[in-house]
């Protein structure tokens, strides 16, 4: 019994309507094995609908109006995760959700920054002493700067985070990201409408192959950003996680 306890691990998303809550929780099923095509939140009636989106308004909408809980195995642990309604009209069920979780995921537009839905349940996190994880989507559009991105949620959030990740390029020049965990590039190639896995390549940032495919200058910039991120001195720590 414990055993099964310790494998499971519970977490919610959280985040300002249109951010790409959704979506991000379709392609975490994907590319945990749960489903093999991710369908994007559109307009039209003939196009997919998103696997946690289920309800007819939600369809119609290209919104959340519910919770969904979602379960797949992932690495040998399952993972539920709580897909939670972003619009306010439907906050309430959304604070219930965040009394269950282990963690949250904070979903933010890269273009947009910290909005004001996603602060209100931030703070409804950060009362209840729930660990957070910070995810910036949409870098392959054009966004704010990834340093800029970083201040802000630093002075709004009074935060002092640790960039687990950083962005190789940004907008049609995005490229892929750079793990500081374990020095490694991870170059993507796009699919369309982002409905497959993307394939991707993995190595050292001063790889033959980092080199063919990053533009000088970008791969420069990145450079630059990685040794400030160092001298910053934020540390990863797992025991506060």
């Amino acid at each position: 019994m414990e055993k099964e306890i310790n494998r499971r691990r519970t977490f919610a998303i959280i985040s300002h309507p249109d951010a790409g809550k959704t979506t991000l929780t379709e392609k975490m099923l994907m590319y945990g094995g749960a489903i093999q095509l991710a369908g994007s939140v559109r307009s039209r009636k003939n196009q997919r609908a998103t696997t946690s989106d289920w309800m007819e308004l939600e369809r119609k909408r290209g919104i959340s109006v519910s919770s969904t809980v979602l379960q797949f195995d992932y690495r040998g642990y399952q993972i539920n995760l709580l897909d939670t309604p972003g619009h306010k009209d439907f906050s309430e069920d959304t604070y219930r959700v965040l009394t269950a979780v282990d963690a949250v995921v904070m979903v933010l537009d890269a273009a947009k920054g910290i909005e004001a839905q996603t602060k209100k349940l931030f703070e409804v996190c950060r009362q209840r002493g729930v660990p957070i994880f910070t995810f910036i989507n949409k870098c392959d559009r054009p966004s704010k700067g990834a340093i800029e991105l970083l201040d802000e949620v630093e002075s709004v959030l009074n935060l002092k985070p640790f960039p687990v990740n950083w962005p190789i390029g940004d907008g049609n020049d995005f490229k892929g990201v750079y793990d500081r965990l374990n020095k490694q590039v991870h170059l993507f190639e796009r699919t369309t409408g982002g409905a497959y896995m993307a394939p991707v390549e993995v190595g050292d940032i001063s790889d033959d192959f980092v080199k063919e495919r990053v533009p000088e200058g970008i791969l420069g910039k990145v450079t630059e950003e990685l040794e400030m991120l160092e001298m910053a001195g934020a540390e990863f720590d797992d025991a506060e996680i």
